[in-house]
């Protein structure tokens, strides 16, 4: 269960005290839909670090999934907002409520990605206009305005923490037009980084291996993909949505505190492989 999360408050390394707990911060979760989700791993492991969670959500039917999902594992969330990120007004009415209430944001998990289906599989050069902007917005441009409209109450510096694939870095079959906008938000993370840099706010992604989310039902022949991953993987395993969750954590935590800009690849070894 990694309870040493909040069992050991800190290491000292030359006098200086690196925190492995979340008690008192304020995270902002984004994109949690089901128990499946890498957001819902994510806020797990925050929850055992103890930190004080608080979850957007969209549309009515999604915050009581989110609220009969916190009441069933356990999992208290803070405060629950709606946020529509196609909407930078959404955007800023929804960080304005939450620092009106908490005052201070520490960090933000930024998992929100989309794209039509019917765009995954096929030629990408047959990618509609209407397709390509969608993912991009989605996808990419949303981890910009969450960072402009969150930074503004980041006044104690923290960290953002997004979620990327291997196919923003190469050719994964039927992910396509997703595989651009990953690499749009990759490039994202290192010029957010750059300029969020002064304020002490940092921005990671996580190059999370595959895993069997809601999303992922949308890639055709996911499960054949998974099958290969298995053998080929230096750990000869998948990786485990508990993993990813921890490794935000990290990237979270005080033990990340020199790390910005990067591409945290965890999926047990996957992108190592020239073949």
């Amino acid at each position: 269960m990694f309870l040493y999360y909040v069992l050991i408050p800190g290491i000292n390394f030359e006098g200086s005290t690196y925190m492995l707990n979340l008690i008192n911060r304020n995270i902002v979760v984004m994109g949690v839909t089901n128990k499946w989700s890498i957001a819902w791993a994510c806020a797990k492991q925050l929850h055992l670090a103890g930190a004080n969670l608080i979850f957007t959500y969209y549309g009515d039917r999604s915050l009581r999934s989110l609220e009969k999902l916190a009441t069933s594992e356990g999992v208290e969330g803070k405060f629950h907002v709606s946020c529509d990120v196609t909407k930078d007004e959404d955007i800023e009415r929804t960080f304005k409520e939450i620092g009106d209430k908490f005052g201070t944001i520490h960090g933000v998990i930024h998992s929100i990605a989309y794209s039509n289906k019917d765009e995954l599989s096929g030629r990408y050069c047959d990618t509609s206009r209407d397709g390509y902007a969608l993912a991009q917005d989605v996808s990419s441009f949303s981890l910009v305005a969450v960072s402009k409209y969150a930074s503004d109450y980041m006044t104690e510096g923290g960290s953002i923490v997004t979620m990327s694939y291997l196919g923003g870095e190469r050719v994964v079959k039927n992910y396509n037009v997703m595989g651009v906008a990953k690499a749009a938000l990759e490039m994202s993370v290192k010029y957010l980084a750059h300029d969020l840099g002064e304020n002490q706010i940092r921005v990671n992604a996580i190059s999370a291996g595959p895993v069997k989310t809601l999303s992922a039902k949308g890639v055709s022949d996911f499960d054949k993909l998974c099958a290969g991953y298995e053998d080929r993987a230096p750990l000869r395993r998948m990786v485990k949505p508990e993993e990813i969750g921890n490794s935000a954590v990290f990237l979270l935590s005080d033990l990340g505190s020199g790390i910005t800009g990067e591409i945290l690849h965890v999926d047990c070894g996957f992108n190592i492989l020239g073949y």
